[in-house]
């Protein structure tokens, strides 16, 4: 198997968020659920996106992200032809939530180290670095995607 660049491995994933969740209107018993359902495909949405620019703009090598890969219980795989997803529940309101969670996996694992040693006499190394994502990314996608 040859192995992707970061470039191959960013732009497969900037292609696997964008793509159209499928949503089937008539398996929603009213427009409500409906809407509220493709509200949260949208965060999702959102939420990979902004992971995904935060790996291309960090150091992460590629082996380093295909490391993280192993996260969302390893269902989305690179493989020689690409990404491969195995479907949990309802790959809708999966999908982006898997390519989030893989590159949530590489921040955290590529700045562990780091944000584990500004940890104080107070706090564990793990809280330090819980410290440093809500620092960056906020609490709300601190307590979503690093805690």
């Amino acid at each position: 198997m040859n192995s992707p660049t970061k470039e191959q491995l960013i732009t497969a994933l900037a292609q696997w968020i964008k793509q159209r969740p499928g949503l089937v209107y008539g398996n929603y018993g009213d427009p409500t659920s409906y809407h509220a359902e493709l509200r949260g495909i949208a965060k999702d949405k959102r939420y990979a996106e902004q992971l995904l620019r935060a790996v291309e703009l960090s150091s992460i090598t590629a082996p380093e992200f295909l490391k993280a890969f192993d996260a969302f219980s390893g269902r989305l795989q690179w493989t020689d032809k690409g990404l491969d997803y195995c479907t949990g529940q309802y790959w809708p309101t999966e999908y982006r939530r898997a390519a989030a969670a893989v590159c949530a996996s590489a921040l955290w694992n590529h700045y562990r180290e780091d944000y584990a040693s500004t940890a104080t006499e107070e706090e564990s190394p793990g809280d330090a670095i819980r410290r440093n994502f809500k620092r960056v990314y906020g609490r709300t996608m601190q307590q979503r995607w690093f805690d």
